[in-house]
């Protein structure tokens, strides 16, 4: 039988040159190694910004309709430093579908100062018509919110706004601004 108090003899330490060289601070460490080179990530990056480019240059949203100013009349009120002002406006849908008139405003540069004015509903307008018999001069049938523009037609009516200036400042004016605004559209801007 064997001495139990007999030791057994001590393992050798292990060969340092067996060692399989695995070192984490390699296989994490850099870029180099877990990165993919910068030179394709560039070039991804330049397609990636012209498709963008491309596609936004060439679905920009544009306008579906155009318009001109075709008359203007003006009406000064007596005892005070405001006009009336009449505008026959032309605006022609290149849509495929009927579109309705939003809002309307119009603008004046008078002097150098920007003013605005929302369009007077269609009711107040008849009404200014009786007070004032020269506005209604060159009237055609009155814009109101909320009228119809036809695909591929075209819509002319009256705008009547009003501005604190003097009607000689009017004459004076350096440009006159009908803005329509459509629903689900871009607003037509119309200048004079």
């Amino acid at each position: 039988m064997a001495d139990p108090s007999v030791t057994p003899p001590p393992t050798p330490p292990p060969d340092q040159e067996q060692s399989t060289g695995f070192d984490i601070a390699e296989e994490y460490g850099t870029a180099r190694k877990s990165l993919p080179p910068a030179g394709v990530v560039a070039i991804c990056v330049v397609i990636v910004v012209a498709v963008v480019a491309v596609y936004a240059l060439t679905h920009r949203v544009k306008a579906h309709s155009s318009g001109s100013i075709d008359d203007v009349v003006v009406v000064p009120v007596q005892g005070q430093d405001m006009v009336l002002v009449a505008i026959n406006i032309s605006i022609e849908s290149h849509e495929d579908k009927p579109s309705w008139i939003k809002s309307m405003q119009v603008a004046a540069d008078v002097a150098g100062n920007k003013i605005s004015d929302d369009a007077v509903p269609a009711v107040d307008a008849q009404r200014y018509f009786v007070a004032f018999p020269d506005l209604k001069r060159h009237a055609l049938d009155l814009l109101a919110l909320e009228a119809r523009i036809n695909p591929g037609s075209k819509l002319t009516g009256t705008v009547v706004a009003s501005f604190p200036v003097k009607a000689d400042a009017f004459a004076a004016r350096k440009s006159l601004t009908v803005t329509i605004t459509p629903y689900d559209e871009l607003p037509v801007v119309i200048t004079k």
